[in-house]
């Protein structure tokens, strides 16, 4: 059976919505993946298109492209990631369930680890989207902060021009010379 996985760093984003793959969650809840998948085709009507849904083949082949690791250790580090054993293909892309699909699985599993595991993983997704809430409230705020700046720029280079003026020294009169001055011209 497959290691338990970090359960935030399983948690992918797939066409705007968070959602974690089948052989994650089938790790989390200590089942194969396999049983997984069978108990979601025998109970379907529980698994609406919004709670589980099968990657498209392009989606998972960018998935795997862009982090898959070998089974044979050759990368360290697991973060959003497909564990592939060498020379292992999928024939069919991976399911992918979101957190009410997640919640649901571990209903129809009825293993007690599964139970018990639920609650962290739709912890782990509520922390996930109080996160999101969080960035984009601080994103929000800077856009503010932002368009003060460009506002007191304008203002600032407005007085540098006004009082730029100001700041210059005064041309030197030209000084008379002193003395008998013959002109030329005469």
């Amino acid at each position: 059976m497959k290691p338990i996985p970090e359960i935030e760093t399983a948690i992918l984003t797939v066409r705007k919505q968070r959602v974690i793959l089948a052989a994650d969650l089938a790790a989390i809840y200590g089942v194969d993946t396999r049983r997984l998948n069978e108990q979601v085709k025998r109970n379907a009507g529980r698994f609406p298109g919004d709670f589980v849904f099968r990657l498209s083949r392009e989606e998972y082949a960018a998935l795997r492209s862009q982090n898959a690791i070998l089974a044979d250790g050759r990368a360290a580090l697991r973060s959003q990631t497909v564990i592939l054993k060498q020379g292992q293909h999928a024939k069919y892309p991976p399911y992918v369930f979101t957190e009410h699909g997640a919640l649901m699985a571990a209903n129809i599993l009825h293993s007690k680890r599964a139970v018990q595991m639920s609650v962290f993983v739709i912890r782990a997704f509520m922390r996930l989207r109080e996160q999101v809430a969080a960035n984009s409230a601080i994103l929000k705020r800077l856009a503010q902060i932002d368009k003060s700046l460009l506002e007191h720029d304008t203002a600032l280079m407005d007085i540098y021009r006004k009082l730029l003026p100001l700041l210059r020294p005064e041309p030197v009169p030209r000084k008379r010379r002193i003395g008998f001055i013959v002109d030329d011209d005469t």
